[in-house]
């Protein structure tokens, strides 16, 4: 069973104006600690996810591991990590042909019925939200909550990663609740690094 860290940050492209802009942001989270990185892109057309993807992995290298959204072929010819797949996307054990058994593979869940039906494939993590509201998706699912998170935790032995609308002032109470990793899109973008120290400051 992998070990998934404590803070989960995701890349959204849409937060960026620039490709320089996207580096600079994972060069910050890297030196503040971080040792994952997921990179979501839902707007932009292949082409441009993949030099996102290949700048990303040039520049990062072997510091952190690499996890694409969505797309299982641009992560191999990225070279990434491995992949995230939301309950509209691939099939888990279709994107686990692909990436090999060596490849991280997580997937979203919104409620307890997607999490046991994840719980049985192959994926390496779960993935339980929106725990809070969240900016972050155009249509989010309905909020869970920490009494949400409590129930998923009861539903898997698998590393499960809380997600939604999650930052310093909350994060405690979602690891309390039985999350072992807290993704964070939003309360990362300003100042990534100091943002990213005292997260880990938080959830030690």
């Amino acid at each position: 069973m992998i070990s998934v860290p404590r803070l989960y940050p995701i890349a959204d492209a849409s937060s960026f104006s620039t490709t320089e802009d996207l580096l600079t942001y994972a060069d910050q989270l890297v030196a503040g600690g971080c040792t994952l990185l997921q990179y979501r892109n839902k707007r932009g057309n292949a082409r441009m996810m993949l030099d996102h993807a290949r700048e990303l992995k040039h520049r990062l290298g072997r510091r952190t591991k690499l996890i694409m959204n969505d797309r299982a072929d641009l992560a191999l010819i990225a070279e990434f990590d491995g992949v995230h797949v939301g309950q509209d996307d691939l099939l888990p054990e279709s994107v686990r042909r692909m990436i090999g058994s060596d490849g991280w593979l997580g997937v979203s869940t919104h409620n307890g019925e997607q999490l046991r039906a994840a719980d049985q494939t192959s994926a390496d993590y779960l993935a339980i939200g929106p725990v809070f509201s969240t900016l972050s998706k155009e249509k989010p699912d309905p909020v869970l909550g920490l009494d949400g998170v409590r129930r998923a935790r009861q539903l898997t032995r698998k590393p499960l990663v809380a997600i939604g609308g999650i930052t310093r002032a909350n994060a405690a109470s979602v690891m309390e609740a039985g999350a072992d990793s807290v993704a964070v899109i939003g309360d990362l973008l300003r100042e990534p690094r100091k943002s990213a120290e005292e997260f880990f400051r938080i959830l030690r």
